[in-house]
């Protein structure tokens, strides 16, 4: 797919991009990379032989539960870091692994530590001054911004969260509201993540969306397709520079 855009230069002239929307969590930080040796000390302290990996895709799945319940209770929005105290304490239930409320806070404290994936901190630095760079993602502002200052240690021209919105992504209030935050129209917007829900609901609301396919996963089974798929940020930004 990467060869096809790449020769299609009426393609890529006719995307009419102005901005780019991303994805911070498991797009521009390397979540699994930065959070499963952490789980792995925690069932070690435990006595606990479980792989961390497998606990910590239990972890992300559940997460997602929790946001998208979140979003249907419609009771007040939770905030991002409470649905990953929430879906912490599951996944631990679920194991049988006792913990202590002082345990789950170093959990959620070790997420100030994120570290980014090399390709996307390099691509965002290409990519800068080609287009307005705004985060839009699930997380806290105030998380948000530590993280693009300590972090991901980038400027980006803009940071939204959900937390303005009230809802968790893929819900289409995000995107809309984000266009809306950008003065642009949503066809003039294209959100980069490696999340295919993220991408599905941007191209549900009108954006374009690049699907970072860092994981062999397939896609979800909809009619709003990635209108790119990459390996990383480097081929993002080949294409779009």
């Amino acid at each position: 797919m990467f060869e096809e855009y790449f020769h299609s230069g009426i393609f890529l002239s006719g995307l009419g991009i102005k901005a780019l929307t991303f994805d911070v969590f498991g797009t521009v930080l390397n979540l699994a990379g930065s959070l499963t040796p952490v789980i792995e000390r925690f069932l070690g302290e435990h006595g606990s032989s479980l792989d961390a990996s497998k606990v910590w895709d239990q972890f992300r799945t559940r997460q997602r539960v929790e946001q998208y319940q979140d979003n249907l209770l419609m009771m007040g929005h939770s905030g991002y870091l409470q649905a990953v105290r929430r879906a912490f304490i599951y996944t631990l239930k679920l194991n049988g692994i006792s913990f202590t409320e002082e345990e789950v806070d170093s959990f959620i404290e070790s997420w100030k530590e994120l570290t980014p994936f090399e390709d996307a901190a390099e691509g965002l630095r290409r990519l800068k001054g080609h287009y307005r760079l705004a985060i839009l993602s699930n997380g806290e502002e105030w998380f948000l911004r530590h993280l693009a200052k300590n972090q991901i240690r980038f400027e980006f021209d803009d940071i939204i969260s959900v937390q303005t919105i009230g809802v968790f992504k893929p819900h289409p209030a995000v995107y809309r509201t984000c266009a809306k935050i950008l003065g642009n129209e949503p066809s003039e917007l294209m959100m980069v993540s490696s999340n295919s829900f993220d991408v599905m609901g941007a191209r549900a609301s009108g954006f374009k969306a690049a699907w970072v396919r860092r994981h062999e996963l397939p896609y979800e089974e909809t009619e709003y397709e990635p209108t790119l798929t990459v390996r990383d940020f480097h081929e993002l930004a080949a294409l779009l520079t």
